[in-house]
């Protein structure tokens, strides 16, 4: 008997059979997918288990911690900031956070946050994860540092420091936290199921965190790391098992701490796949989302393992090299660590999202992702 549940339209049956033998074999523990197209829910599945332990079943309404998918959604709030015309893309950091100029970086452009080439992919060291969940802390630190390579020449991801290098814009330039402003201008509006971090109140319905048994696997001996994915990578030092913390989860982390599922992930998304509204709801303007596909940075990511990235302006954009599963067509995207993962696709008008608590190994995608993904695009094209 099939644990998966909700609907999805015949066109992916094919997606469907291969998300309900993976639970059944226990390559997923539980999971979610979910896949709009103009505006419609077309794909809305769910199944497995909450836990590790099996007593929990993962439900409509389960959320779980989604690691750097969460950038997608803080990226959005960045172009939010621009489409408003509260900041511009050339903007220099400095003319909003004067003390972010100091130690060479008086001109880093917000664009470079938004294409993780600003050179600040991590803090300098000593650092603990509990200097990272201290907001006042962890911004001071990064505004006082140097910039770790020249900003704009190349990529190195961003894979803590993106959402405090944002959220402190968005805070200087609002007033409010980026926990804040996600909360209030995107996920209320449109009803979503989705925050930066999560409440005590959500305990009961988040789903647990499993580590991949090898969740760098894929990733170079430590040997051959270049030195700002050495920084990147050991300040601090990730650890999948903190998401599963109370601490982790009270703190504001637009890079790596939303707690969501694949459901309302689509239907914020699909803001970009639709021209900027959902249901009547605007968060950007179509010029706006036109900024998304233009190249900010493209070649080797310092911080991904050398891999080749394609930047756009807050998303990554089809390079097949690194990604052979993205189409090369009109696409932003990005995901998180484990295999969580977002495609947004305005000339199809399709976005799909796909979330779950047993991660697979790598800190790119994983043989899910890319099997799901491949049968996304196999049943539309």
């Amino acid at each position: 008997m099939s644990t998966v549940h909700g609907h999805c339209d015949a066109r992916f049956d094919k997606l469907f059979d291969a998300f309900s033998q993976a639970i059944t074999d226990g390559e997923e523990l539980g999971a979610s997918i979910a896949i709009d197209i103009d505006g419609e829910s077309v794909v809305d599945i769910w199944g497995g288990h909450a836990d590790a332990a099996r007593t929990r079943p993962w439900t409509e309404d389960t959320i779980v911690n989604v690691w750097s998918s969460t950038k997608t959604v803080t990226a959005l709030a960045g172009l939010m900031l621009i489409d408003r015309g509260l900041i511009q893309p050339d903007t220099l950091v400095a003319s909003v956070w004067p003390e972010f100029g100091a130690n060479g970086k008086a001109n880093i452009a917000f664009r470079h946050f938004l294409s993780h080439s600003s050179g600040v992919s991590g803090w300098d060291q000593p650092v603990a994860i509990e200097d990272v969940y201290d907001w006042e802390k962890s911004t001071t630190a990064l505004a006082a540092q140097a910039p770790w390579w020249e900003p704009g020449t190349a990529s190195g991801y961003h894979a803590l420091t993106h959402g405090h290098l944002i959220g402190e814009v968005v805070r200087r330039v609002t007033g409010r936290t980026l926990k804040e402003f996600v909360a209030e201008e995107i996920a209320e509006p449109l009803g979503a199921d989705f925050r930066i971090g999560a409440s005590p109140d959500d305990s009961a319905r988040i789903a647990e965190v499993i580590p991949a048994e090898n969740p760098m696997e894929g990733v170079p001996p430590i040997d051959q790391w270049t030195e700002q994915m050495m920084k990147t990578f050991t300040g601090p030092a990730p650890d999948p098992t903190v998401a599963n913390t109370a601490a982790w989860r009270a703190a504001d982390i637009g890079a790596a701490n939303g707690h969501t599922n694949a459901r309302a992930l689509a239907r914020i998304l699909s803001a970009i796949s639709l021209g900027g509204s959902v249901d009547g709801v605007r968060l950007l303007r179509q010029e706006t989302v036109e900024k998304i596909f233009d190249v900010q940075c493209e070649g080797p990511d310092l911080v991904l393992a050398m891999h080749p990235i394609r930047w756009g302006l807050g998303f990554g954009l089809p390079q097949l090299e690194s990604i052979p599963y993205i189409p090369d067509e009109k696409i932003c995207f990005w995901g998180g660590w484990g295999g969580s993962w977002e495609t947004m696709n305005p000339d199809r008008r399709m976005t799909t999202a796909y979330v779950m608590n047993k991660m697979g190994p790598g800190v790119e995608g994983s043989e899910r992702t890319a099997r799901y993904t491949t049968l996304i695009y196999d049943a539309v094209s």
